[in-house]
Formats: C-alpha cells, structure tokens, sequence
C-alpha cells in the first residue's frame, strides 16, 4: 500500500500524508494524477461529544463517496490500518482513502466534504488559498471546543471519568 507522497519529499512510504492542496476527484485522474477516491474511513474519537455528533451528521449526509466511520483507536481501526500511528489519530481527525491516502487535520475536514453531495463544491473552494484559512480556522475551533469538552487525563490515559452532563453539569 504505497503512496506517492507529492505534498513533502516526492518519497513512497507504506502511509502518506495526502496532499491537502488537491480534492482526490476524477479531475485529478483526468489530468493525469492519483486514482480517484472510491472510499474513505473517517476515524474519530468515540470519547468526544462533538466528533460522535459529527460522525452522526457525516451518516445523515447524501455521500458521494461513501464514508466507513470507525472509532479512532478500536479494534477494527488496527485490524484495518495496522501502519497507522492510532495514538494521533485520537489526537486529531484521521481519513484514509481507499488507496492508502491518509488525511489529517484541515485536509481530513475538506476530504469528508468532498464525500458529501452539498458540500462537494465548499470542498474545492477551501482547497484554495482564499479558503484553507476557513479550513484551518474550522480544526482550530473544533480542537479548542474539544480541549473544553473532554476532562483532562493524566498523560497516555486514554479513559477519563467525565462528569455528568459533560463540562457544564454538576460537579
């Protein structure tokens, strides 16, 4: 499962980071570039409010390329990505293509998009560079909303106690 990684050293390596500056369409594929995307596998985190109501809005979308949604970390996401570094993909949104492509960060956002049928068109538009900002800006707020909603944990401890009714609730 080699990919060409076009978007830092032009090196092949078994997982590489998909190039953000590109939606992975059969344009590229036209002109001459990677495969078109069949699939993707969003990973997120199961223990965030905001990733599992994102997930169960990414499942209500009409999807152009259909999205798996696996827990980042699970069983099923080892078995599936063995190569994978599963403690960053709990950190921050992970997408892997069908051909090995992974997406992190900002590129995993636009990718999911780019899988949905009304939003395939923002998709293209923050791969721009008038758009990457509102992309960046988007991961930055969900991460900082994140840092807010879940408790902290001591370091490597991946299964906190939150308390009831999440950050808000009694304490």
């Amino acid at each position: 499962m080699c990919i060409r990684d076009s978007a830092r050293t032009g090196a092949v390596s078994p997982v590489t980071e998909a190039a953000p500056a590109a939606a992975p369409g059969p344009a590229s594929y036209a002109a001459g570039g990677p495969a078109p995307v069949h699939r993707l596998t969003v990973l997120y985190d199961a223990q965030c409010p905001l990733c599992v109501h994102l997930r169960n809005w990414l499942q209500r979308q009409r999807q152009l390329v259909p999205l798996d949604l696996v827990p980042a970390g699970s069983a099923e996401a080892r078995r599936r990505f063995p190569e994978l570094d599963h403690a960053a993909t709990l950190a921050e949104i992970t997408v892997v293509g069908d051909l090995g492509q992974v997406y992190r960060e900002a590129s995993a956002w636009i990718v999911c998009l780019w899988a949905l049928a009304k939003y395939r068109s923002r998709a293209h538009w923050l791969t721009t560079p008038a758009g990457r900002p509102f992309a960046r800006g988007t991961v930055l707020a969900a991460a900082r909303y994140r840092s807010l909603a879940l408790p902290p944990c001591a370091p490597g401890v991946r299964e906190c106690a939150a308390p009831p009714g999440g950050p808000w609730g009694p304490r």
